[in-house]
């Protein structure tokens, strides 16, 4: 029996995310500099929040904002933090769905996004924005 709880313990344990991965992305960066992304109109494009909020069957899965809102409230950021946290390689600037999926694929990004190519290269603001999200940028 205690064979059967310890090899259940080690198993549970190689399934847990890394300890320290929800410290090396800073809430408030994603607060300030990564959520407006979301909200921006670029030129071409529909804005994220209206493809990747409440009807979304994606992974980037967005709360939606109130009617007349211009952002949103703080228990809604701390949800999309959890949400997008999910879609980045902490440490890494160039991986993740976050990154690779709207990125052109001429710049390395995926084939394939529905929303179009939100950015043209890694040299487009915004894009640098969410990689140093990624990496480990903080407000501080």
């Amino acid at each position: 029996m205690r064979a059967g709880f310890v090899l259940l313990s080690f198993f549970a344990g190689a399934l847990a995310p890394a300890p320290g991965i929800a410290q090396a992305l800073d809430y408030e960066y994603f607060k300030a500099r990564v959520q407006p992304i979301f909200l921006e109109k670029r030129p071409g494009h529909t804005r994220c929040i209206v493809c990747h909020s409440e009807r979304s069957t994606n992974a980037l899965r967005l709360q939606p904002l109130a009617p007349g809102a211009k952002g949103w409230t703080e228990e809604q950021a701390r949800l999309n933090f959890e949400t997008v946290s999910r879609l980045v390689v902490p440490g890494d600037g160039k991986a993740g769905l976050l990154l690779m999926h709207p990125l052109a694929p001429e710049a390395g990004g995926d084939a394939y996004h529905s929303g179009g190519r939100q950015f043209a290269s890694r040299d487009d603001p915004e894009w640098k924005r969410l990689s140093d999200w990624a990496r480990g940028a903080t407000l501080r």
